[in-house]
């Protein structure tokens, strides 16, 4: 929503590749407003639920939406009303993101209880829920209740990978949008618009495989594009078991390691802001009596934090895994003949090299990989384990 795409685009420019459902949301905001200057209701309802592969640009178009909903001009890009909704500032706006393996029925009950106030700004107030497939069982029967019986100004828009991942009662009730993968081209538009050279923005939108947001990281960011390297790096090490663990162990510790980083930044800040709120280094009546209450709050709050670093854990994990898996995928384009762009930027010739040997045992490999990958995603999974068994299985 900056720059050369947001110009001609408004709130919906960074939307690559998105044309029919830009159309469909640019008409339901065009609704909404005439709904609010109580003309009938032609094309706008309470609960919307965007679904599409990962990096397709599901929580950007679910945000643009609300930029449009909330914007008088309907999404015009820069008025401060949309400005508010790109920072997450806007008071009309409560923005869900869970970083934790999921999301409790005690903290769904308290979005619910905020959603149901007035807009301060008098025309919507919007709920949105990015990863709303995190929601624990109970959680999604909170939140139910909230999409069956809405406040008249409440607007829940709901994000996930796919329909399926949600239960068929909050679906039932939401108006479906579905994005699909991008292609390079389109990605490649909007980071070139943002700044980034237009060789380097194709060759990230490439690597990222429809991935708006991976693609971002790869061209701007020196350290996602280290790792990536060092990822691809490994197919040309796996010359049998013993080194095929070595590598393995290596991506688990490269992950911990990436994990920890993050959660160093973060942890430390959060729990001095806890103890600050509870009264710790304060004098004065009561002030005793709060931080004795302290110790039940820290205990919540490290829980939602290791639950954080697991989730950061196995993402950086998923990332290798789908890297190591379009490796494969590219060596079997290779084989074939397809007139396929590679997504293995960089490591061509690994990638031709790869193409002489082993040819019958490359479609078991990204088989097994992106099977390894989905499963990171199941709680009960052991993540070390699920890249070990992935990574030795490309030479077993």
């Amino acid at each position: 929503m900056t720059g050369t795409a947001a110009s001609g685009a408004g709130v919906f420019g960074e939307l690559a590749g998105q044309d029919a459902v830009v159309a469909e949301l640019r008409g339901a905001a065009a609704a909404a407003s005439a709904v609010l200057r109580g003309e009938p209701n032609t094309g706008m309802t309470h609960a919307w639920l965007f679904t599409g592969p990962p990096g397709s640009g599901r929580s950007v178009a679910a945000r643009a939406f609300a930029a449009a909903l909330l914007c008088p001009d309907g999404g015009c890009g820069h008025c401060p009303s949309c400005h508010q909704v790109r920072t997450g500032t806007h008071a009309d706006l409560l923005l869900v993101r869970p970083d934790g393996l999921s999301y409790g029925v005690k903290q769904t009950r308290n979005l619910v209880l905020r959603a149901a106030g007035v807009p301060s700004g008098g025309r919507w107030q919007v709920v949105l829920f990015e990863d709303a497939d995190r929601a624990t069982e109970q959680a999604a029967n909170a939140l139910l209740k909230a999409i069956e019986e809405p406040p008249p100004r409440t607007v829940w828009l709901l994000c996930a990978p796919s329909a399926e991942e949600l239960v068929t009662t909050i679906r039932s009730r939401c108006r479906l949008v579905v994005l699909r993968t991008p292609p390079a081209e389109a990605i490649a538009e909007v980071l070139s618009a943002e700044g980034v050279a237009p060789d380097r923005a194709l060759t990230a939108a490439r690597a990222a495989q429809g991935h708006i947001g991976r693609a971002r990281r790869l061209a701007t960011d020196a350290g996602a594009a280290a790792r990536r390297d060092d990822v691809l790096a490994v197919p040309p090490r796996l010359t049998g078991l013993g080194p095929a663990l070595s590598a393995a162990a290596a991506l688990v510790k490269a992950a911990q390691a990436e994990a920890d980083a993050i959660t160093a930044d973060l942890d430390e800040p959060e729990r001095g802001a806890l103890r600050r709120a509870f009264g710790e280094g304060s004098t004065g009546k009561g002030v005793a009596k709060a931080i004795r209450g302290v110790a039940g709050a820290m205990k919540e709050l490290e829980d939602r934090q290791k639950s954080r670093a697991t989730r950061l854990k196995r993402d950086s994990l998923d990332r290798a895994l789908l890297d190591l898996a379009a490796f494969y995928r590219d060596v079997l384009a290779v084989q074939v003949g397809a007139a396929v762009d590679l997504a293995s930027a960089g490591h061509e010739a690994d990638v031709r090299h790869r193409c002489r040997g082993y040819a019958a045992a490359f479609p078991n490999a990204a088989a097994n990989l992106s099977i390894a990958s989905a499963s990171l995603k199941s709680s009960s999974v052991n993540p070390p384990a699920s890249c070990v068994d992935s990574v030795t299985s490309t030479v077993l």
